[in-house]
């Protein structure tokens, strides 16, 4: 597993966009938690703080897949600078509005302004490997990394956020959120060497990635992830609170994406020969059955195994998505395909959150996980109906063992 990822990493000049993006995508995983933390701790209530992150979530699933078309056809740091900043100054309204006791609207005013510029560093990501990659078998072994990754952000993220929120104040996650998601992405979008070229228009002048079956397949079973994610996100935080241990809930969320984190990386070095399409519907069905238990969880003692339990299909299930998706749609619309799936998650995680938040400060932490392993069975269902979409019409991605791709890559 080891040398397959070595192989990848040598990839030339990857780590001239690995570093900044790792930069700028780690505070992705403090924001729908900050939001929470912050809203939470100024108005008192669980619904309002899980609504307002909603609405966030909601503007960033709508708006990212139009950055992500704009990126494919003007280039990345065209859409990135101006995003990056205007993203800062919005985080920093949402925090003084939440802190001044501003009227409610005015947090769903800048939480949304907030979510719309959020940069869509892991989709530009995604779209810098398949120039590099592209038809070469190392290309599903860079879409586990980049799952990886995003794992990674979500182990750290949660944590960084809740010590700043608990431990120094509340608005001082958000904070330093707003401050990593400006620097990384700048220096991200510096790198123009290594941005993919802009490619012209293959389709009609209003043809957009989401008209293809598949595509929209993908799309509502990654809602449902993102619903994993958003009821998990509240219902976690109100756990912990119900536990008397307040300051472990970025923690236990942690141990839920350390989960998935290593299930990524091992997926991702490991030779498949079912095809995606039967994978995809496998890792759905072992999302469902580890989610269904989170309900009769009855003390933290007991959540750290079962939270890591459960996190073990999520990276395998999105990076099987990311698969896919790369080879059913056309050269110009890589980037705005990922940013669909991105966005879905976002879009998944607004249900979720708002959802868990409603029944968290109705009936307890307990019945709001229900909505989780609800999200995961509607996603199988999903699936498993529109298996037959996702084949692609030519396949770009030779899906063998990794580690036959070393003479290539190193040959590059």
């Amino acid at each position: 597993m080891i040398s397959t990822y070595t192989t990848l990493l040598r990839t030339p000049s990857a780590w001239r966009f690995l570093t900044p993006g790792l930069i700028a995508r780690l505070p992705y995983a403090m924001l729908g938690l900050g939001i929470v933390l912050l809203v939470k701790d100024t108005t008192g209530s669980y619904g309002i703080a899980g609504a307002v992150s909603a609405a966030m979530a909601v503007a960033l699933s709508v708006v990212g897949p139009q950055t992500g078309r704009l990126a494919d056809r003007y280039g990345q740091a065209v859409v990135l600078v101006p995003g990056a900043l205007l993203h800062g100054i919005s985080v920093a309204a949402l925090i003084i509005c939440a802190k001044t006791d501003s009227p409610t609207w005015t947090l769903f005013v800048t939480a949304i302004a907030a979510g719309a510029s959020v940069p869509q560093i892991g989709s530009m990501v995604r779209a810098r490997w398949v120039a590099k990659l592209e038809g070469r078998p190392l290309l599903p072994t860079a879409f586990a990394f980049e799952s990886v990754t995003d794992e990674f952000t979500f182990v750290v993220g949660p944590v960084v956020a809740t010590f700043l929120a608990t431990g120094m104040d509340p608005g001082f996650g958000l904070a330093v959120e707003a401050v990593l998601t400006v620097v990384g992405s700048l220096a991200f979008a510096a790198q123009r060497s290594t941005a993919p070229a802009r490619r012209p228009v293959t389709g009609t002048p209003h043809s957009s990635a989401i008209r293809v079956a598949g595509v929209k397949v993908l799309v509502g079973a990654f809602v449902c992830i993102g619903a994993v994610f958003g009821s998990i996100q509240v219902s976690i935080t109100a756990f912990a609170e119900e536990s008397g241990r307040a300051g472990l809930a970025g923690a236990l969320y942690a141990v839920f994406a350390g989960g998935s984190l290593i299930a990524g990386a091992v997926y991702g070095a490991m030779a498949w020969r079912g095809t995606a399409q039967r994978r995809l519907t496998a890792t759905f069905a072992a999302l469902a059955v580890g989610t269904a238990p989170l309900w009769a969880v009855p003390n933290i003692a007991v959540m750290v195994p079962v939270a890591l339990i459960c996190g073990l299909a999520l990276a395998p299930t999105i990076i099987t998505g990311y698969t896919l998706v790369e080879g059913l749609v056309a050269a110009d619309a890589k980037t705005e395909a990922f940013t669909w799936l991105t966005g879905a998650i976002g879009l998944g995680l607004a249900f979720g959150s708002t959802f868990a938040g409603i029944v968290t400060d109705e009936y307890g932490a307990s019945p709001a996980f229900a909505l989780t392993f609800a999200s995961a069975a509607i996603g199988l269902v999903v699936v498993t109906l529109g298996r037959r979409t996702l084949v692609p019409a030519k396949r770009t991605v030779v899906d063998v063992t990794p580690v036959d791709a070393a003479p290539l890559a190193l040959g590059r």
